[in-house]
Formats: structure tokens, sequence, C-alpha cells
């Protein structure tokens, strides 16, 4: 049911007795520093600056690496878009620039997905190799594209309120979504089919979008407005924390703590709302930082003259009151096998590996 058709992450070089990718000139290379642009989306999202943190730190770990050896560095160009619509338009005008200097690599964080697809063509035209985390691009050819398994996440969320909430009524649900992007379009389609498949009946109330503070705070402000009457909403399922949490500290305000919050990201202040038992009751966390660390990585290799892997999927892990305990934050320790303690056509949680049957590290350490 989780559609596992692509491949799970695995970083090989941090395993026991696995030798970190040998990031060496070619024959015809010069002695210079590879040369990676970095495009990415968000310093206002604490789990994008987790993925930041995470590519930065790997990177370090491989200059430290080449140096050791006498190999080929690698220099980081990192630029930042921002939010909204102005993010977006910035993320466009940064790639065109960062495409025509023809870095050895770009690795980037995409804000939407169709608007960098001319410059993605423009950079497979130039010979240049993108490689895309988080976000997908819609149009052209990327090297390797990284990013959580979105349909668990949502799946993992709409498997836990269907067991939450008996079936002999509609569930009254928000959706606080955004259809720009594929990560968010993929987390609604899991949540909304694990109800389908489970038999749980919902009635989808009103859609809003957020995926930011200003944004979240502005939908929870809006949704007591529509939705005065205590009771007159079940659950509110949202696409991430960086709306989810201002959202939810809308509805705590005001005491609408009858309402049953599904969230997606492992943001620390929900998770602190679900070992509190206040309004948010599963957040299916991303391992925000071993992405990042995965994403360089992987340029490393494909610099390295590596094949590399064309999708690479990172499992998310289901926060709830009853597997706090086992989730230890962003730059945590990946849980091991876990049987998850509600009915499940999946019942043990794992990180699963690539085919090199490699284990991802167990810390961050690992990493560095």
């Amino acid at each position: 049911m989780f559609r596992r058709f692509l491949l799970i992450a695995a970083v090989a070089s941090q395993t026991a007795g696995a030798s970190p990718p040998e990031v060496t000139p070619r024959a015809d290379a010069s002695p210079e520093p590879w040369r990676v642009g970095v495009l990415l989306w968000s310093m206002n999202i604490p789990g994008q600056v987790a993925m930041r943190d995470g590519l930065v730190a790997r990177s370090e770990s491989l200059q430290a690496e080449a140096r050791a050896r006498g190999g080929r560095e690698v220099s980081l160009d990192i630029k930042v878009a921002g939010d909204g619509v102005v993010g977006i338009e910035r993320q466009i005008a940064q790639m065109v620039e960062m495409v025509e200097a023809r870095p050895d690599l770009i690795i980037v964080q995409p804000t939407d997905s169709a608007a960098l697809s001319e410059p993605l063509l423009r950079a497979n035209a130039l010979g240049v190799p993108v490689i895309a985390f988080d976000q997908y691009v819609s149009r052209g050819t990327l090297a390797s594209y990284i990013t959580s398994d979105n349909y668990q996440a949502g799946w993992l969320d709409g498997e836990y309120i269907a067991w939450r909430f008996p079936d002999d009524r509609p569930i009254r649900l928000i959706l606080v979504e955004y259809p720009v992007v594929s990560s968010t379009v993929e987390r609604v389609d899991g949540f909304m089919d694990a109800l389908a498949q489970l038999h749980q009946p919902y009635e989808v109330l009103k859609t809003y979008q957020a995926v930011e503070p200003v944004k979240g705070k502005e939908v929870g402000r809006q949704l007591l407005s529509d939705f005065p009457v205590r009771g007159s909403v079940d659950v509110v399922f949202t696409v991430n924390d960086g709306g989810g949490v201002a959202l939810a500290e809308e509805l705590r305000q005001a005491g609408r703590t009858e309402i049953s919050i599904a969230t997606i990201d492992g943001d620390p202040a929900s998770v602190a709302s679900v070992r509190e038992e206040s309004l948010t009751v599963v957040d299916s966390a991303q391992f925000c930082w071993q992405m990042g660390a995965v994403a360089m990585e992987t340029g490393a290799r494909l610099l390295s003259g590596e094949d590399v892997e064309a999708t690479i999927l990172i499992p998310v892990f289901p926060v709830t009151r009853e597997t706090q305990d086992v989730y230890s934050g962003w730059y945590g320790p990946v849980p091991v096998p876990y049987e998850k303690p509600w009915p499940s056509p999946h019942p043990i949680w794992k990180w699963e590996t690539a085919s090199k049957g490699a284990r991802p590290p167990s810390d961050r350490a690992g990493l560095e």
C-alpha cells in the first residue's frame, strides 16, 4: 500500500567497514575544487534548516577526507530563495544565473515543482548535472532525486487517524494543503488513500493552504472564524509543521482542544504537542538532517564518476503518544525496527535499505 516501487535511501559510506566515496579528479580535471551550487528554499522552516545542516556537515566531512588523501575538494556556493511568490521568483533567477556559470554540479531544493523546469532544461542542454532534494522538478532530467517518502508520511497519519476514530460516522475533516510542490501533494494522496483503504468514512469540510508560519497563523484564525462551534471539526490534516505549528497554536489559544491534528515533519514544537497530548495526535517525522546529508553524499558519488540512483526515498516515522519515546528528533539516531501499537497492513516500521545492503548512519557523528 505504500507504493514501494522506488529505492529507499541508504548511505553506504557511513556503515561499518564501508569507505566514503572518493571525490577524486578525472584525468582531465584541473586541481581546482569541484564547484557545487546549492539552491535552498527557506531558512524560516525549521525542517529545511536541518536539511541544510546535514548537507553542509557532509560537505565539511568530504572536505576533510579529500585533504587527508590529497584528493579534490568541494566548494559550495549556497543561495537561499525565501518564502512565497517572491521566493519562487528569486530561485528561478538564482538557478538561471547558476546554470550559466556552469558549475560541476547543482543541488537544488525547489520552491515550486514547475518553476524550475526551464532552468533545468537549460542545465541539461549545457551538460550541468542537477540533483534535487525534498521537492521534484516537473520537466527536465535530474541526475538524482532525494526526498522523504511523502506518500508514506500521509499514509501513516491517515492510518493512525482511522484507528483513533470509529467508522460509524464520517470524520469531519479540514485539509491544509499546498498543491504547488510534489511532496505536499503526495502527502495528501497518502492520507486520503489510507482513510479510503481502511474504510474510514470522512467529509472534507474545507481546504486551506499554508506551509510557513505566517500563513499557518492566518489559516488558524480563518478556521476559527469559519467553524466557531466546538465539536464542528474532528480532524485537521496539515501537510507540514511549517504552517501546522502556528495553526495549532491559534487553535490552542482559542481552547479548541477537541480537534485532533495530524501533521508531517517532526518539528520539535509539534512533537512536544504530541507528548503533551495537546491537539496534535500524530506527526509523521522526517529525518531532515539525514536527507541533506544524503543529497550531498549522492552529489559526491556523482562527481567521482559513480552511477547514482534516480530516486532515493527517505523513510518517515509516525510520532504518536504511543511511539514518542522511539523518535529522537531531526538530528537524532534512526530508530530500530518497531512494531506499531495499532492495527496496520504494514505492522513493522523499519528503515529500509537499498540493494547495496548498507544501513544509514545511526547518529549525526556517523556522517561527520
